[in-house]
């Protein structure tokens, strides 16, 4: 029979072994959702999909009159649900609201909540929402544009009453972003962040995108070393809506960024990188028009179900817990976005944006 001093040797050994192999995640917050990524297998070479019909549509009210709902971010959290979004309204004014559920078969009928409300937030501007647990500070984080990149916390982010005011990232737009936007502007922040780092990524409308850095130690402060990391002659190939995911526990990353289908139906699609590391240089996975990530030729719908939009656009893939990991696994991938009816025309803020679901058809795993 082992000894007390064996037995604590031998658990402390198993301990080390997994730290050195990195599977420690970092401790989640009570009530949210975290599985043990899987070891990623390959990612394929092309990928095919099948999609919902909109899950998620506008709910308008006598004081909130928005047309569309966007650029969703979604986690699950105390056995619901939660995505956080953009909405748009008549007035081409844009703001944040929030909806919960327990199963995706309620998302059409879950009310909706409006961020104007929360006296922190208030009627400002504000888009493109991102949330995440930050395990070293056991802090909730929503990072989102008010012009600059912001964030706001809160304790308990089923709540949306509970963020806090927005605070800056930056204390002014990095040079070289200055230097190359071009007609277009920063936009669409994403933090994810490894073992000593975080980064935050970003695009311009101008075929370029960025990434900066700071230490964990410093996070949300000292954002620094902004560089380009992927761009493109044409502004289009490399637009907006950026992602950048870690692989379940295979040490590499995935990049997502939305383009548009220039040589074709100028449809919104995304293309993919990977990258042995959040500081390293970008491979490409699939990353043209005629072999994307995510575009109309390589979704199907579900039975019944329409071919409602051509447009793949701004959205999340579903994650395997809720920390600044942003970690993923890979043989079961999910991404929630945005479309809409490939009829609708006009301004950008009045086009009738939807939410709705494409699992992966054709994993490797």
């Amino acid at each position: 029979m082992p000894t007390p001093r064996t037995r604590t040797f031998t658990a402390g050994l198993v301990l080390l072994l997994i730290a050195v192999a990195g599977l420690v995640l970092s401790p989640g917050p009570a009530g949210a959702t975290t599985t043990s990524p899987e070891r990623a297998g390959p990612l394929p070479g092309s990928f095919a999909w099948t999609s919902t019909g909109p899950l998620i549509s506008p709910k308008p009210d006598a004081t909130h009159p928005i047309v569309s709902v966007k650029d969703p971010t979604v986690f699950r959290y105390k056995n619901r649900w939660h995505v956080y979004f953009t909405t748009a309204n008549t007035a081409g004014a844009w703001s944040l609201g929030h909806t919960s559920f327990t199963d995706w078969s309620q998302a059409a009928a879950a009310p909706q909540t409006f961020l104007d409300a929360n006296p922190n937030i208030g009627n400002r501007y504000a888009a493109a929402p991102q949330v995440f647990y930050f395990a070293p500070q056991k802090t909730w984080y929503m990072v989102y544009q008010t012009g600059p990149p912001s964030y706001s916390t809160t304790k308990d982010p089923a709540n949306p009453a509970s963020w806090s005011a927005p605070k800056y990232f930056f204390d002014a737009e990095p040079q070289i972003v200055l230097d190359n936007k071009g007609t277009g502007g920063w936009l669409d922040f994403w933090t994810v962040c490894d073992r000593t780092d975080c980064y935050l990524f970003f695009s311009d409308d101008n075929g370029h995108q960025y990434r900066s850095r700071t230490t964990r130690a410093e996070f949300p402060n000292g954002f620094r070393d902004t560089a380009i990391v992927l761009s493109e002659p044409n502004r289009f190939d490399l637009f907006e809506a950026s992602n950048v995911y870690r692989l379940g526990n295979s040490g590499k990353y995935l990049m997502l960024v939305e383009a548009l289908a220039t040589g074709s139906d100028w449809r919104r699609y995304f293309r993919a990188w990977t990258a042995d590391s959040l500081g390293g240089a970008w491979t490409p996975l699939a990353d043209t028009e005629a072999n994307s990530f995510l575009r109309s030729d390589n979704v199907t719908f579900a039975a019944g179900q329409p071919a409602w939009t051509t447009d793949f656009s701004h959205g999340e893939l579903i994650r395997d817990g809720v920390d600044q990991t942003l970690t993923i696994n890979p043989c079961r991938l999910r991404f929630l976005y945005q479309g809409m009816d490939p009829a609708a025309s006009g301004d950008y803020s009045q086009l009738p944006w939807r939410l709705a679901l494409v699992t992966q058809t054709n994993s490797t795993c």
